[in-house]
């Protein structure tokens, strides 16, 4: 899919960047940042069972005319778009979530991006609580996040995200530099959106950065989670509140 000026304009206004664009690591951290801050990666579609595709056509409507979010091969396939658009240089990536010391997907679950300036950078929109800049492709020792270290370490054919946490070096996903188109990942996302044992299924949630992060807010099922300057606190929310507060905090209705 390719977007007229108009629609770059228009998406370009709802993730709220006015700056100049240019193909350079400045513009790239400031429109993931941007995205990651006016987007949320949220999974309503999904655990209503509306449904939902991996096509651009799909999920840049979704985003930029509807006001909504989405998961990773919504809000990375229409970011990538966009950033196409742009005049840089994508390449859409599959990947393995590794999360809650899960063994690799038997077929890759996560879509991610790598961009192309004087050295391929990973960028991710679609991730939730995630590296908020673009990181080092090349580099296996330590970057920073913004919101904490992140590495990218070699295994065989392999690159392992690994996010720092409490009890050390916790794995987010695997990927290679192999290229995927779009419809690569369908037959992954109709699964995961039909599949009942599956999280995306069972309980709402949303959650994008608060003021460029590395604040952010989370609507789960029955709480909101907000973290401010390092600290994290949780809110009850009864059933008859969560339709507002994800109004209030998220611009969108269920």
């Amino acid at each position: 899919m390719e977007l007229s000026p108009e629609a770059v304009a228009a998406y370009m206004n709802r993730i709220g960047f006015a700056d100049p664009v240019q193909l350079d690591m400045a513009t790239l951290a400031g429109l993931q940042r941007a995205h990651m801050t006016t987007v949320p990666f949220e999974n309503l579609h999904v655990f209503h069972g509306r449904g939902v595709s991996t096509f651009a056509e799909w999920s840049i409507p979704k985003v930029v005319e509807q006001g909504r979010g989405g998961w990773c091969f919504e809000l990375n396939g229409a970011f990538s778009t966009l950033l196409e658009a742009l005049g840089f240089r994508v390449t859409r990536l599959a990947a393995g979530v590794l999360l809650d010391g899960e063994s690799p997907p038997s077929e890759p679950d996560h879509l991610t991006l790598l961009v192309d300036l004087d050295e391929p950078w990973l960028v991710d929109v679609g991730f939730g609580d995630s590296f908020i800049r673009p990181l080092q492709l090349n580099r296996e020792d330590p970057q920073d996040g913004l919101d904490t270290k992140y590495r990218l370490r070699r295994v065989g054919d392999y690159r392992i995200l690994e996010k720092a946490g409490e009890e050390g070096w916790e794995p987010q996903y695997r990927f290679t530099s192999d290229a995927h188109g779009l419809s690569d990942f369908t037959r992954r996302s109709d699964y995961l959106q039909s599949t009942p044992s599956k999280h995306w299924t069972e309980s709402p949630f949303a959650t994008r950065l608060l003021d460029g992060g590395p604040d952010r807010v989370w609507l789960l099922r029955d709480r909101i989670k907000l973290r401010r300057g390092g600290n994290v606190s949780v809110t009850q929310v009864p059933s008859d509140r969560w339709d507002a507060e994800l109004l209030e905090w998220f611009g969108m209705a269920p």
